[in-house]
């Protein structure tokens, strides 16, 4: 998905990163303390802590903000969190994925609900988009892990479904049941990932211009300004220029 790659550069060159950094650390705090509530507080014996913590330390989220929080989760401190998934359709025609956490679902609801409205999307039932979608683990490595085919004998080795290649890196794609003990099999080949994550992946793409694109950018934007508000997930595609555009 072209268009996905480029939306992440996009991102990462917009403002706001002092906001948006404080908000990454609290949005990864929190699935840390979820995980860690669900399952044994070691990372090493619970596959989706030990997932939690790889994608923080990989965003910079210091040591001792991670520590906190399993040790506040393994003494039962800490809110208790409902995970919440809604689905939607944005500007264009486009469908939405958001993720959740919550101590007030009421509060929540409203408020995604309000952010669809207000851009013109309309919120939907759950199940209205996500045929639209599947479920695969993602496993990022960059260029030094070594050639194309290095890397992709090892994916497949490791039980991987498929790799793809990038400007940046490599993105190796598995079976969501899959994604701890390939990802545990490649970082003893390949060292360690640069981020390891469950993510829906569209199977179906819709076209957005320029316009569409502006008017889609506020509803993700609003969306991932929520404290709620875990992560987006679209099914856009737009053209190189569109994206240049933006």
């Amino acid at each position: 998905m072209a268009g996905h790659s480029k939306w992440a550069n996009i991102q990462h060159r917009k403002g706001r990163q002092d906001k948006l950094r404080s908000k990454l650390f609290s949005k990864l705090s929190k699935e840390i303390t979820v995980a860690a509530k669900m399952g044994d507080p070691d990372p090493d014996k619970n596959p989706r802590l030990r997932m939690a913590v790889k994608e923080a330390k990989s965003n910079s989220v210091p040591k001792d903000v991670i520590e906190r929080a399993i040790k506040k989760s393994a003494a039962g401190e800490g809110d208790n969190y409902d995970e919440i998934r809604y689905e939607g359709y944005g500007p264009g025609g486009v469908a939405v994925i958001v993720e959740a956490m919550t101590d007030n679902k009421n509060r929540t609801a409203s408020s995604v609900r309000s952010l669809f409205t207000k851009t013109g999307g309309n919120l939907g039932e759950t199940g209205s988009v996500g045929f639209m979608f599947d479920r695969k683990g993602e496993i990022l490595y960059s260029l030094s892990a070594g050639d194309l085919d290095t890397v992709f004998e090892a994916a497949l080795e490791a039980g991987a479904e498929d790799v793809e290649d990038t400007d940046e890196g490599y993105v190796i794609v598995t079976a969501d049941t899959d994604l701890a003990s390939v990802a545990g099999e490649l970082e003893d080949k390949l060292g360690e990932a640069e981020t390891v994550k469950l993510v829906w992946r569209p199977n179906i793409t819709t076209e957005l211009d320029l316009e569409g694109m502006q008017k889609l950018m506020k509803l993700i934007d609003a969306l991932e300004d929520d404290d709620d508000v875990q992560r987006v997930t679209t099914n856009f595609e737009a053209s190189d220029e569109v994206l240049e555009q933006l």
